[in-house]
């Protein structure tokens, strides 16, 4: 019997995952892994394995691992040295471990190495290091989570009405979260693929001003785009309260859960086009059709990018 290792179900995209994961498998062949002990009580009360994890620290995580055969490693929400030290903890106790397959949430582009996301950094030193390692894996180059545009615009109708970022022309295929977690569920149960790359794409490609005109038709509201440069997209955050990197603090319930350095070499991407990668490799490995930008305007309240949920010190 396969053991298949989801690590981040105390998170937001690993949540979603662990839901539809319990859908498609039973129980008994599912491991939850989780920096939050109290997070995890939920799961260990429907009979599923649990294991409470730092990834910070080697020492001890191999035998979190113990018995799993395939494991997702949904990436650590901090950039820069401190996440691919976590990443590179992970593989190297997976690896002890026994694990032979590990599926790794990426991001679209990440093997460019003219893509000037920051994010980017590190998803690509994550890749690299799967590979030199020797196990089998799925990579999931995510495209931008629609919640979080979403959301960025419902902030713009109330200060203003003028959506200003620095993305410009550039496209992106927008994705649900929620589509991001059932890739996860499906690739980490998915035996027959080995050593794939797959971008999940949302169901069009489209430039934020684009985006925008769905959201008015679904709304009713008049939101306009005004495209600023990057220096001034850095100072709307920064008067958001929007710390520069993931060192910084959040602030509680903020609309914008991720560091400016993030976002603005985020839209970078996008408006050089470094980000409008188009596949339908999410339907082929999930069966179905990615939601809707319409839909997601139109049941918005279920389709916002939420709190920021690391409790990482």
């Amino acid at each position: 019997m396969t053991k298949y290792i989801l690590t981040g179900v105390d998170g937001n995209l690993g949540s979603q995952a662990a839901l539809d994961l319990i859908k498609l498998t039973d129980k008994s062949n599912l491991i939850f892994c989780g920096y939050s002990s109290e997070n995890l009580k939920k799961y260990t009360e429907m009979g599923i394995d649990t294991r409470q994890a730092d990834f910070n620290h080697i020492e001890g995580l191999a035998e979190k691992f113990a018995d799993g055969d395939v494991l997702a490693l949904v990436s650590m929400p901090f950039v820069g040295e401190k996440r691919q030290k976590a990443h590179k903890n992970v593989i190297d106790a997976a690896k002890a471990a026994g694990v032979k397959k590990i599926i790794y949430t990426s991001l679209v582009n990440a093997g460019d190495s003219t893509n000037p996301s920051k994010e980017k950094i590190d998803h690509a030193f994550t890749e690299n290091y799967i590979k030199s390692s020797g196990l089998d894996f799925i990579f999931l180059r995510n495209s931008q989570y629609a919640e979080a545009m979403i959301t960025n615009y419902f902030t713009f109708v109330k200060n203003g009405g003028v959506l200003m970022n620095n993305q410009g022309d550039g496209k992106m295929a927008y994705i649900s979260r929620k589509d991001c977690a059932k890739a996860v569920a499906y690739a980490l149960l998915a035996d027959d693929l080995h050593y794939q790359v797959l971008n999940i794409n949302g169901k069009d490609l489209m430039t934020i001003s684009q985006f925008i005109e769905i959201g008015n038709k679904a709304t009713g509201n008049h939101v306009t785009y005004k495209e600023v440069t990057d220096e001034e997209d850095y100072a709307i955050f920064d008067k958001m309260g929007v710390p520069r990197t993931t060192e910084g603090k959040f602030q509680k319930h903020s609309e914008a859960p991720f560091s400016s350095e993030g976002m603005v070499t985020f839209g970078q991407a996008i408006r050089e086009n470094k980000m409008s990668m188009h596949t339908e490799d999410f339907k082929k490995l999930t069966g179905s059709e990615p939601i809707s930008v319409e839909y997601m305007f139109e049941h918005s309240e279920d389709y916002q990018i939420g709190d920021r949920h690391s409790l990482d010190e």
